[in-house]
């Protein structure tokens, strides 16, 4: 179901012209404090898929990854990415470690976790066990991981993936990295010369000012999408969990960035941006996602 109004004053609208999201279980949170503006069954437990990633690059940040170092992916990385999308980091090959951090978040190529978890120092169970200590340390408590990929059963709530990209985007190289549209990565030897268009699809298409996110599929967890935008520099992150086709979490997207456009009638609470736009009422936050 739809999380309509919740307590205290809000906008004079009905709760109709709330965005008619199609998928599972969604959500938008106002970067600056928390405050939820949108759900939908937004702390519903499910599979995440390769959002899962925004996870391991946290964690091996937090490990001190030197981003200039040359990683080379070995056969473990090939069988941790085993029944994943095609790759295009052979075996053998070495990379320059912020460059399997662009792999990672910008295709969601499957070897690269495992890759970056051995050049910060961590063997794949070690790298699954750094990655829930940020999720404990986010207090996200619905959120678990058993691999480093996201082919395999990791879960969280659409909520809690709000969260965790939320504080990923803090980190000025993930920032950079999940803004980008396209990059050339080239191995240490220069034979490979990897172009890397990113699967984002609002990032690309331009229509609003998407600042990042990740994308994410399995037959479990179907169609995912976490991102964050910016209307008139204020910043609206987003998850968008479970949808049933590829291009409907973008559709998704799209409906509530609108929505955001117009005030976002109907919201749990008025974002900056919708306060200067409708007329002045006394809008009060009914709480904040951070729990």
């Amino acid at each position: 179901m739809i999380v309509c109004v919740a307590g205290g004053p809000t906008w004079a609208k009905p709760a109709t012209e709330l965005p008619e999201v199609k998928s599972a279980a969604a959500i938008a949170i106002d970067a600056d404090t928390g405050a939820e503006l949108y759900g939908k069954d937004a702390d519903e437990i499910r599979p995440i898929a390769s959002t899962t990633k925004i996870f391991v690059a946290m964690a091996v940040r937090k490990k001190g990854l030197d981003l200039d170092g040359w990683t080379a992916i070995t056969k473990t990385d090939a069988r941790e990415a085993k029944g994943g999308a095609r790759t295009r980091l052979d075996l053998g090959q070495t990379f320059r470690n912020k460059d399997l951090l662009r792999a990672m978040l910008m295709v969601s190529d499957n070897r690269a976790p495992t890759a970056l978890g051995r050049a910060a120092g961590m063997n794949p169970d070690e790298l699954v066990e750094a990655m829930n200590g940020i999720a404990k340390d986010l207090h996200l408590k619905r959120t678990k991981f058993t691999d480093p990929s996201g082919l395999h059963g990791n879960v969280s709530t659409a909520r809690e993936m709000a969260i965790a990209l939320r504080k990923a985007l803090e980190d000025d190289v993930l920032r950079e990295i999940m803004g980008d549209s396209y990059f050339e990565v080239r191995s240490k030897d220069g034979y490979a010369k990897i172009h890397y268009g990113t699967t984002n699809q609002a990032l690309v298409a331009k229509k609003y000012d998407v600042i990042g996110g990740k994308t994410g599929f399995t037959n479990a967890a179907g169609y995912c999408f976490i991102t964050a935008a910016r209307f008139e520099k204020h910043e609206v992150v987003m998850a968008f969990l479970g949808a049933d086709g590829k291009q409907t979490r973008f559709a998704d997207f799209n409906r509530v960035a609108a929505w955001i456009d117009r005030g976002a009638p109907g919201a749990k609470v008025a974002t900056r941006h919708a306060r200067r736009s409708a007329p002045k009422l006394d809008v009060a936050a009914s709480g904040t996602v951070d729990k």
